[in-house]
């Protein structure tokens, strides 16, 4: 579909509007933003924001589409180490980690690819890192009604690093159990001693 000069016009105000934002905060951190190094700074924030933030403009119907399928198989599902990329929405500083994600299928299986996907949409987004873990086994969950789900997250956090109780080799860990995972003491050991196992 066409874009029209009225849409392309608010394009541009929006995006010119961001790029005054960032140039209002350069200047107020005491900065000059017409300075030889940041005339450009502007816009290339508004951009790195945009592409930061681009789980916003995301679903998981659309992530999963046509990658759900009908299988028989029952056994655990387990992709581990996706590294993933976030935003504190506390003080819109980086996190950063890995998640170990796990489901037992009751009739359907998701394409292996999806699920980092589906870490990257939830993760582009300002976040906290217990939300971050809950979306993504709930999105599982709707997407496929497995038997149960498991999620594993770890992280470490700039906004405690670089700033306030300044522990650079801090990190957090969270996890969401549904389903036999939390019901089931065997089925959860299993998929913690798979995930601690080493690759």
């Amino acid at each position: 579909m066409a874009t029209t000069p009225d849409a392309l016009e608010e394009i541009t105000l929006a995006s010119l509007s961001t790029e005054n934002l960032y140039r209002e905060l350069l200047t107020r951190l005491g900065e000059d933003p017409t300075r030889d190094g940041l005339i450009d700074t502007p816009k290339r924030m508004a951009k790195s924001m945009e592409f930061l933030t681009r789980g916003y403009t995301m679903d998981a119907d659309e992530v999963l589409h046509n990658a759900l399928f009908d299988v028989d198989y029952d056994e655990m599902v387990i992709v581990k180490d996706i590294e993933f990329f976030s935003m504190c929405e506390h003080h819109l500083l980086p996190f950063f980690g890995k998640a170990h994600i796990a489901y037992v299928p009751n009739g359907k299986v998701i394409g292996l690819s999806k699920i980092p996907r589906l870490v990257d949409m939830f993760s582009r987004r300002l976040q906290v890192q217990e939300r971050l873990t809950r979306q993504i086994a709930d999105a599982i969950d709707d997407a496929i009604h497995p038997q149960g789900v498991a999620i594993i997250v770890e992280a470490q956090h700039l906004c405690m690093m670089m700033r306030g109780v300044e522990k650079q080799h801090s990190s957090t860990t969270t996890s969401a159990m549904l389903g036999v995972f939390k019901s089931q003491l065997q089925t959860r050991n299993e998929f913690l001693s798979l995930v601690r196992r080493a690759g």
